[in-house]
């Protein structure tokens, strides 16, 4: 029989470990991240956003929120259909650097996420965000001197090598960026979309 008393323990261990990751401070890095976003609204960009697995989901949620809450472009490339045609066509490392040929334009921000940071498909996107002048925001884990973090012009990186902490710090990270573009964390989910905070702005 399992002894309560020892998972207990272990529960208060975990999530230890979850805020000795949320306790670095990264605030001014949040904020230049917040920044990049309104400039990319201003410029009529949009926030693209990708990753694999885990992140791809965080990917898709933030990318929802910051179109409906903040009233900012924010797409994902995470349709099947997508996904199958050009993994296929041009093999999985290369399928999201070539949907970011196919919908990317210069003024876009481009944010990727990988806990490894060495994920091929992403270092490649990149690598081509960079190479076409986009601006690029990077959320990485694991090793310090990943390569997914040094190609970021904002480079957010978790220290832990485990996938639930980096993936959990990656989300709240994104999600405290669009709180602070919304102005507030307590959001109506009825509200109309031209009531964003950013909706209209030149």
């Amino acid at each position: 029989m399992t002894d309560p008393t020892n998972e207990s323990t272990q529960v208060a261990e975990f999530l230890s470990r979850y805020r000795q990751a949320l306790s670095v401070d990264v605030a001014a890095d949040l904020v230049r991240l917040k920044h990049e976003v309104e400039a990319t609204r201003a410029r009529d960009g949009k926030v693209i956003l990708a990753g694999n697995g885990a992140s791809s989901a965080i990917a898709s949620h933030v990318a929802v929120d910051f179109t409906k809450a903040a009233g900012v472009r924010a797409v994902t490339f995470h349709d099947v259909d997508l996904i199958t045609c050009f993994a296929n066509d041009y093999g999985y490392d290369q399928w999201i650097e070539q949907a970011l040929v196919a919908y990317a334009d210069e003024r876009d921000l481009v944010i990727l996420i990988s806990s490894s940071g060495k994920s091929p498909n992403v270092l490649r996107a990149a690598e081509y965000a960079r190479r076409r002048g986009m601006r690029v925001a990077t959320l990485s884990g694991f090793d310090a001197a990943n390569p997914l973090r040094a190609l970021g012009d904002i480079a957010l990186w978790v220290d832990s090598r485990a996938y639930n902490i980096v993936e959990s710090v990656h989300q709240i990270w994104l999600l405290v960026v669009c709180d602070m573009l919304v102005g507030h964390m307590e959001n109506p989910a009825s509200r109309p979309l031209s009531q964003a905070p950013l909706r209209g702005r030149s």
